[in-house]
């Protein structure tokens, strides 16, 4: 039977599929809408299959809050082009709402858990990868449900983002301080909220550490491990977040400014997108190759 462009196009927009899929696809289902559109989420995540294996070291940090429960969640694909693309937010932003709804334990749990309207987290994101062309993953999250309430911070359109859960009354100074908190946490990094959170292992090796570059600079041993505990004070300062000086305001440490807002931190969370995945390096010339030999397949 004859296809009509009205149909293809109906159907492109339907499920966002090329147009001579969606041709091809209503021609074998013999115009039958839904069956062509099944027939096209078949193929699609027939295709997607085969992406599994791609890396995807491109992507985004989003932060979805509902009330006081809230997600930090990094999504990644193959491509920064793809990553901005305003669709890739929204696909995040989806897998934050199912992890917000369902409180899954890590990233296996969560693909086998359901969606709104769009079947299991898996099905959801093969059916995004067969239009889009490229392999998308959940690589983690972080989901806070805070007792008094939650900020964020996403920076450079995702490349970094912050999830702050804050105790006590929520008033305008204390969401003020937040704000300025989570800016801090973008810019400075820090591995742990106070002193005590450091583990004795940890700030033993970082003794040793010092020790030895102040042995090595040919201090006396008893000058050395003098030296020691300042150098230490400046590792807490430097990585605990309530020590460290106010970026806005180098005379005030954040423990300071909370205090003067009358307010705390619970915990936060930070992620910076594709942080430790080792990104694909192709020159031009292969990745042409292998676009020929998969023409010729």
């Amino acid at each position: 039977m004859a296809i009509s462009a009205k149909d293809v196009m109906a159907l492109r927009e339907k499920t966002g599929a090329g147009v001579m899929d969606c041709k091809k696809a209503l021609t074998d289902a013999d115009g039958d809408m839904n069956k062509a559109a099944d027939l096209l989420r078949e193929r699609g995540i027939a295709k997607a299959d085969k992406k599994a294996s791609r890396i995807a070291a491109e992507g985004i940090v989003a932060c979805y809050i509902d009330g006081n429960v809230g997600v930090l969640i990094e999504l990644n694909c193959e491509s920064d082009f793809v990553a901005k693309n305003p669709q890739f937010l929204e696909i995040a932003n989806e897998c934050a709402k199912v992890v917000v709804a369902c409180n899954p334990a890590d990233v296996e749990a969560l693909l086998a858990c359901n969606t709104a309207e769009n079947g299991s987290v898996e099905e959801y994101l093969k059916s995004k990868i067969a239009v889009i062309g490229e392999k998308i993953a959940v690589r983690r999250f972080v989901r806070y449900e805070s007792a008094s309430f939650l900020a964020s911070y996403i920076h450079l359109g995702g490349k970094l983002g912050v999830m702050l859960d804050m105790a006590g009354e929520a008033t305008d100074a204390a969401k003020e301080v937040a704000h300025d908190v989570t800016l801090q946490i973008a810019f400075t990094k820090p591995a742990y909220l106070t002193k005590d959170e450091v583990p004795a292992d940890v700030i033993e090796n970082e003794k040793n550490v010092l020790l030895n570059q102040a042995l090595n600079e040919g201090k006396p041993q008893a000058i050395a491990e003098k030296m020691v505990m300042g150098r230490i004070k400046k590792f807490y300062e430097e990585n605990c977040l309530l020590e460290q000086a106010f970026i806005k305001d180098d005379s005030k440490k954040i423990c300071e400014l909370l205090k003067g807002a009358n307010a705390s931190i619970a915990k936060f969370a930070f992620f910076v997108m594709g942080e430790g995945l080792e990104k694909k390096s192709e020159d031009l010339s292969e990745e042409v190759a292998k676009q020929v030999a998969a023409m010729k397949n």
